[in-house]
């Protein structure tokens, strides 16, 4: 009797193991590369100190290097390369960051036994990330993009943007300074709904202009087209349940503009999208939208509702009247259609 083939599920567990495999690689070869570079910005800033005019014996030494890197191994080792390097060793090796866990790391192992998944523990990016990261002059704040970056990660795309949207400052700039603190150690912490709200969320990706009459239909297909991007806005661990979601209710019927579960909170996120200015009457809507879902939607473990309405312009005073003291459910934000400056960011804020 012919035996009979295996089935598909074992030929896709082959596929899956040669391509994790693959992955691994690329990884260990981008961490090693990643930790070389260290390397050799740490050698030139040795030799700079051997030189009495720093500045000039510097250039000259960056220069020299470079010809003959280049002679060596083609592309890749510009003057501009190797001083990028330099500056990658001098940010990360002042603020016993990097440094103080290669040293731990050398202290055992030999340069050439160290193990890619060692490297990746100090390593945890790419060389293209650390060319944004090694940008930021302030600490808290790199390290924050660092920590976000491994959480979520973020591809170099998706890190410049969230570098250019000041998701750092908006982030800060609605925290108590041991919020703030915890920030640049842990990342962004999701313990409760007011964590994951932002103001503003910055919408730049969906291309609409920022004056113009455009309706909130329009405002809710452009999202929905862009619904990765917008998740990625909203952060870690929402899904998308459903947009114009219908419920009825003593008769009349409602639609909730968009529906996402998040993870993390286990709750439901409402979204109300408005284009003009907030109204109270807004606002009672929402509250209406979120008593629905926690009394007839979500189950007996999940935690209450949460409902933000995205609007244009708003004014604070209104939002906080209109709700309950110990309102924890109900958030207003505004949507900003172009990036926004930290002057800009703080202005809003501050009104």
């Amino acid at each position: 009797m012919k035996a009979s083939l295996p089935d598909n599920i074992f030929y896709r567990q082959i596929v899956n193991l040669l391509q994790s495999a693959r992955n691994n690689v690329v990884l260990a070869v981008n961490h090693t590369m990643v930790y070389t570079y260290f390397e050799i910005g740490r050698m030139i800033v040795e030799e700079e100190q051997k030189g009495k005019k720093r500045a000039e014996y510097g250039k000259r030494v960056i220069k020299e290097l470079s010809k003959v890197l280049t002679k060596e191994f083609g592309k890749g080792f510009s003057e501009r390369n190797i001083e990028q390097m330099r500056q990658f060793f001098l940010t990360y090796s002042i603020p016993q960051t990097m440094y103080a866990q290669l040293n731990a790391v050398t202290q055992t192992q030999k340069s050439d036994d160290i193990k890619p998944q060692t490297l990746s523990a100090v390593f945890s990016q790419s060389w293209s990330h650390y060319l944004i990261l090694m940008r930021i002059s302030n600490n808290d704040e790199r390290k924050f993009y660092e920590i976000e970056c491994s959480k979520n990660n973020w591809s170099v795309r998706e890190l410049q943007r969230q570098l250019d949207s000041e998701l750092y400052t908006r982030l800060t700039l609605s925290r108590d300074k041991n919020k703030v603190r915890e920030l640049s150690e842990k990342g962004l912490i999701i313990e409760e709904p007011k964590d994951v709200i932002k103001d503003p969320y910055v919408l730049e990706f969906l291309g609409l202009p920022e004056i113009s009459s455009f309706s909130e239909a329009v405002l809710e297909e452009q999202i929905i087209s862009k619904i990765e991007l917008f998740m990625l806005e909203l952060g870690s661990g929402f899904t998308f349940a459903g947009r114009q979601v219908r419920f009825t209710f003593d008769d009349e019927h409602f639609r909730i503009d968009l529906v996402f579960y998040n993870r993390i909170l286990r709750c439901f996120v409402l979204i109300d999208l408005k284009i003009g200015k907030l109204k109270h009457q807004d606002l009672g809507q929402m509250q209406m939208y979120v008593n629905y879902y926690d009394r007839f939607v979500k189950l007996e473990d999940e935690n209450n509702t949460i409902g933000i309405i995205l609007c244009k312009d708003k004014k604070e005073a209104m939002v906080e009247i209109t709700l309950p003291e110990n309102n924890t459910q109900i958030f207003a934000s505004k949507y900003k259609l172009v990036m926004p400056s930290k002057a800009d960011l703080r202005k809003i804020i501050e009104e």
